[in-house]
This record gives structure tokens, C-alpha cells and sequence, in this order.
């Protein structure tokens, strides 16, 4: 279960208890609605409802938890990998467009490719590194 964000775990452990998202509703006091939202990680179970949910699932509340921090923690990767990626296509364009309006001079446009190949290595190796 360790390699499953908070919605994957939910939706595996409630179809191995054969319960239907509107069973698991009831016994949580939810709509149904609310479920599928948590298994399909566009909301999380309130704070005060994962002992509960645990209970239900027949799991710890820690390993719910972990479940979500690792979810959380890939949003956070995301967002890190658009702002390299941002940061490295800004500088080429930065670079290009000065050059053209003869506003930069050489060391400059190093200092500034070297930024952007900075940032590219740092998302080529990131992702390498996520991908083993």
C-alpha cells in the first residue's frame, strides 16, 4: 500500500471490504459524492474523520496519513518541476529577445544561459532520479 497516494489506497481497501462508495458514505456519515472525491484525490477525508476511516478500511490512521503526505508531497514535486522548467524557458527567451534588441552584453547572456541550463539539469535529474 506504501506506493498508493490517499485516493488509490481508499478505493483499493473499500472494493477488498466489497463496499460500494455509497456503503462507505453511510458508515462515514458522507454522501457518496464525497467518496468518489477522495478516491479520485480532488478532496481529502476531514482530519477529524480519518480515525473513522481507518476503522472502516481496517488500517491505521498512520498509514492513512502517509498516504496522504505522499500525495501532498507529489503536488509539491509538480510545482517544483514547472518553475524549473519556467524558470529555464524564461531565461532563453530573456536572452533571445535582448540579443535581438542589442540590450545585453556577453557576460550577461552567459550568466543567464547558465541559469537556464541550471535549472534544466536540475529537472533532468530530478525526474531521473524519480523514475528509478
Amino acid at each position: 500500500m506504501s506506493n498508493k497516494n490517499l485516493g488509490e489506497m481508499i478505493s483499493s481497501l473499500r472494493k477488498e471490504k466489497n463496499m460500494t462508495q455509497n456503503d462507505l458514505a453511510k458508515r462515514m456519515n458522507v454522501t457518496d459524492k464525497a467518496v468518489s472525491k477522495w478516491e479520485r484525490n480532488l478532496s481529502c477525508p476531514d482530519i477529524n474523520s480519518i480515525p473513522k476511516l481507518a476503522e472502516i478500511l481496517g488500517v491505521s490512521v498512520e498509514e492513512l496519513l502517509n498516504a496522504q503526505a505522499k500525495q501532498e508531497n507529489s503536488k509539491v514535486d509538480e510545482i517544483i518541476n514547472i518553475a524549473l522548467i519556467g524558470v529555464s524557458l524564461a531565461m532563453g527567451i530573456c536572452i533571445v529577445i535582448t540579443s535581438i534588441l542589442k540590450q545585453i552584453d556577453v557576460n550577461n547572456a552567459i550568466t543567464m544561459l547558465g541559469i537556464g541550463l541550471c535549472g534544466l539539469s536540475i529537472y533532468s535529474l530530478k525526474n531521473k532520479k524519480d523514475k528509478q
